[in-house]
């Protein structure tokens, strides 16, 4: 069913709906000038201007720029697309009564937390110390939450994959899925130096000094205690919190992935025994007394395919995704009136969309001069 508006009412009733809506006034002032008109709402020059600066801001952040950029400038031709599709959405989660109040709410709070602040009044404060308008910030906040719900309901909701797709999809990228045996390490480590001296388990540093016997002696001993308490059931990464000289303390002790040839031999000869939540003795280095545990073991040619099987399913999901949207997007399009400003082009437009047509009530018949208006970009 179409979504009748102040417009298409406008139009049904003969009625010129720029002159109805816009009062003139004595000093010409230019207000702003409408590009599009989607149902009762409508997009600006400024709103265009406004997502062009985004998307280069997000390009500049990335590490190849230049590529970026040059990504940008080929999707710029796409933003009005962009902002007709939020405003649809948005629309239509209006019609289905979705809100995203709570989740807004969510969301707003676990920013303040990563952002350290006390109050939201102190993220107010911070947004606006970095040139942000906070509620504008909130309101496309909120728009972001709309239109996910809206595609995860009514498009993402009715895609399925099969586990025959996931099957043939594996035979057809075997090769591309191929790696080599690698194992993702934690350490605990127990220093026999001084805390600026300290590596990781595979640091390969000369060390200014050679710690005293029973500085040696004092480590092992804790370094065994450690064990000992591993044995017992104790939580790796707890422990590494609590009594690791490692930089990694902070993070459970979690390293890398190594592969085989980048560790010493001595520790590659020892880790790459071990199945994922296995750990070894106690190992004497450079730099102490380190405890290390395999959390995870990946196996070196094609993973089988339970490991890799949640992978795949979202990458079909995904492929899958894309057409999906486009096709509810055209669909909503052609359930609604939009206009478009001559000079401006709506490259999801389709075919079958409803022009508006103006009737011959909304042309000044008379020989009276038309009254100057506030311009509203007037098509």
């Amino acid at each position: 069913m179409k979504r009748f508006s102040l417009l298409s009412l406008a139009l049904l009733l003969g009625t010129s709906w720029l002159t109805a809506q816009v009062q003139p006034t004595s000093n010409d002032t230019v207000v702003e000038e409408i590009v599009a008109r989607i149902n009762d709402s409508i997009i600006t020059r400024d709103d265009l201007r406004k997502a062009r600066e985004q998307l280069y801001a997000e390009a500049h952040q990335q590490p190849d720029t230049a590529t970026a950029e040059l990504q940008a400038k080929e999707h710029e031709k796409d933003l009005l697309r962009d902002l007709i599709d939020q405003q649809l959405l948005l629309q239509k989660a209006q019609d289905l009564g979705i809100s995203a109040d709570t989740d807004l709410v969510k969301r707003l709070d676990d920013l303040r937390k990563q952002m350290h602040a006390d109050s939201m009044e102190d993220l107010a404060k911070a947004a606006e110390a970095q040139g942000v308008s906070f509620e504008d910030f909130k309101q496309n906040l909120k728009n972001n939450i709309l239109t996910q719900k809206v595609i995860s309901q009514e498009v993402g909701g009715h895609i399925t994959v099969s586990n025959q797709e996931i099957q043939q999809y594996y035979n057809q990228h075997k090769t591309e899925m191929e790696r080599p045996e690698q194992v993702r390490l934690s350490e605990i480590l127990i220093s026999t130096q001084s805390p600026d001296a300290v590596k990781t388990a595979n640091g390969q540093t000369a060390l200014p000094e050679m710690p005293s016997p029973d500085v040696v002696a004092k480590a092992q001993a804790k370094a065994n205690q450690i064990y000992e308490m591993l044995q017992k059931g104790g939580n790796f990464a707890d422990l590494a919190k609590q009594y690791s000289d490692g930089p990694t303390s902070a993070l459970g002790g979690d390293l890398e992935y190594f592969k085989r040839g980048t560790l010493s031999k001595e520790l590659e000869d020892k880790v790459f025994k071990l199945q994922a939540g296995q750990y070894t003795e106690p190992i004497r280095t450079n730099q102490g007394f380190v405890i290390l545990k395999v959390t995870e073991h990946q196996t070196g040619g094609v993973p089988p395919l339970k490991d890799v099987e949640q992978q795949i399913e979202q990458q079909i999901y995904v492929t899958k995704m894309q057409p999906a949207l486009r096709d509810y997007l055209t669909k909503l399009r052609e359930e609604a009136y939009i206009d478009i400003k001559p000079g401006y082009i709506d490259t999801g437009a389709s075919p079958n969309e409803t022009k508006p047509i103006y009737t011959t009530a909304a042309v000044n018949t008379t020989n009276d001069k038309p009254k100057k208006k506030k311009k509203f970009g007037l098509f």
